[in-house]
């Protein structure tokens, strides 16, 4: 049993070594002030694979407070690890693959279970719902991603409603329509916090487009990280090496081919997240 104990062990260090040799091979496409930004290629396609919203339907008129959203997923498994998890050397999740369920682009909420309860406030709302590897990366196929939109019933004030985070700054009427035939960016990661030397080393960059992909003389991304400026030509998750342990910043923008910020209510979001040595401590950033 010893032997056995100590064989598996000694393939699982093969297996991470071999991981590791492989990764920190690859050049950065992009290095600025310490912080390197590379590709990250070779994970599973899933190209079958699919993502449905049973109900409630699109354009649904919902309560205020919990409503359940129930999801179909084919050639797909929640709570399955993805393959290639231990080889990532980042983030991934102990509870498998699941769906980023975003609600007008705040910050998603991960479910292992095709039911999710969420709490909705008054106001005109847009869903992003897509299937996630274990370690947090979108499948970024036609069939595996849901757009829709509800409404919260309010009552409307002379000066209109303010709606709930779906349009920001402007006062609309309840009624909104969100136009899903335009180009339009979601977040999805860094997020939260990271904890341990892998998690911490490692951080993976990856967000969602809708109606448009990115090339070097089309769309393109530009990412703000710490104040540092990348500007991303490919739809693909990247991986941020290179960051300090403490609070980061980070500033997603969907811009076309002129560098002008693309019209949509969820372009130019910026997230914080941290890195901890441990569980109890943050490290003050200097």
């Amino acid at each position: 049993m010893k032997r056995t104990t100590q064989l598996v062990s000694a393939t699982v260090l093969i297996v991470l070594t071999t991981a590791s040799i492989s990764l920190y091979s690859q050049k950065p496409i992009f290095e600025k002030n310490g912080i390197k930004i590379f590709e990250s290629k070779g994970s599973p396609a899933y190209s079958d694979a699919e993502l449905k919203l049973a109900s409630p339907y699109d354009g649904a008129l919902l309560k205020e407070g919990k409503d359940t959203f129930h999801f179909e997923v084919k050639n797909y498994e929640l709570g399955a690890q993805t393959p290639d998890a231990t080889q990532k050397l980042c983030a991934n999740s102990s509870k498998g693959q699941h769906i980023h369920f975003i609600m007008d682009n705040e910050p998603y909420v991960a479910s292992y279970s095709p039911q999710i309860v969420y709490d909705m406030k008054p106001g005109h709302h847009v869903l992003l719902a897509f299937l996630s590897r274990s370690y947090h990366e979108s499948i970024k196929s036609k069939k595996a991603f849901v757009l829709k939109q509800f409404n919260v019933p309010v009552e409307a004030t002379p000066k209109g409603t303010t709606l709930h985070r779906g349009d920001y700054t402007d006062k609309l009427s309840v009624f909104t329509k969100f136009d899903e035939s335009a180009p339009h960016l979601f977040y999805s990661r860094p997020k939260g916090e990271y904890v341990n030397e892998i998690e911490t080393k490692r951080i993976m960059l990856d967000f969602y487009l809708v109606n448009c992909n990115l090339s070097p003389d089309g769309y393109k991304v530009r990412a703000t990280i710490n104040g540092n400026v990348f500007v991303l030509t490919k739809w693909e998750p990247y991986i941020i090496e290179g960051l300090k342990l403490g609070e980061q910043k980070i500033k997603l923008e969907l811009i076309d081919k002129t560098g002008q910020l693309v019209k949509s209510p969820f372009n130019g979001v910026e997230r914080t997240f941290t890195l901890k040595t441990n569980m109890d401590e943050v490290p003050k950033k200097k």
